[in-house]
């Protein structure tokens, strides 16, 4: 009886767990345009977004909104007059979304000023970690990078640009030296870097 009653919570727990993906969330089309909201330990701003300057980059940046991916997430690489990224540390939700891979698409919208852009490592890595420009990085529009030309933006703050560039950058290249760490132990990580800003969360107020 025990055994069964083990087997029982078990089966339990799974069954009430919040799902980490659906292969069906990653099948949704993104509206035209929409507004994101991000809630952060900075303050608020509002990033617009058109499908238009990057598809599949919209269209996998609005699942991971709707779905909660940025949640929580950390500016934990924030370089003065270059760019604030942020990702999560759970690197389950990780695992899940990058096994859906987004196509390599040419660039539209420049990395200038207040644009949104995923960061990326090399072909068909885009999806999981994201910047915003805090100066105009038109370099970044044709540069090759394992074997991928230019990271094309996809979105840019209309609201709160101010709050964007007083995210706590002190800290520089240092905080990404330990992203082992980030995303071993992120309580860890954080007691090391207590001045990186945090999102609480990003959601769409108007599709």
């Amino acid at each position: 009886m025990k055994k069964i009653s083990i087997a029982l919570v078990i089966i339990l727990f799974i069954g009430c767990s919040p799902k980490v993906l659906k292969s069906s969330w990653t099948r949704e089309i993104a509206p035209d345009q929409f507004i994101a909201r991000f809630e952060t330990s900075k303050g608020t701003f509002d990033v617009e977004v058109e499908r238009q300057w990057s598809p599949k980059a919209v269209d996998r940046f609005y699942q991971q909104v709707k779905y909660h991916f940025y949640d929580n997430a950390v500016f934990y690489r924030v370089i003065p007059n270059f760019v604030a990224q942020f990702g999560s540390s759970d690197t389950t939700k990780i695992k899940a979304w990058s096994s859906f891979k987004i196509p390599d698409e040419k660039v539209i919208l420049s990395n200038t000023k207040g644009t949104l852009t995923f960061a990326r490592s090399t072909k068909q890595t885009r999806g999981s970690e994201l910047y915003f420009n805090l100066e105009d990085n038109t370099r970044l529009d044709t540069l090759n990078y394992n074997e991928v030309t230019g990271f094309p933006s996809f979105g840019k703050v209309i609201k709160g640009m101010n709050v964007v560039c007083e995210i706590y950058s002190g800290y520089e290249a240092n905080s990404v030296k330990k992203l082992k760490l980030f995303y071993a132990d992120r309580k860890k990580y954080l007691e090391q870097f207590p001045k990186l800003d945090t999102i609480q969360k990003v959601y769409l107020i108007h599709e």
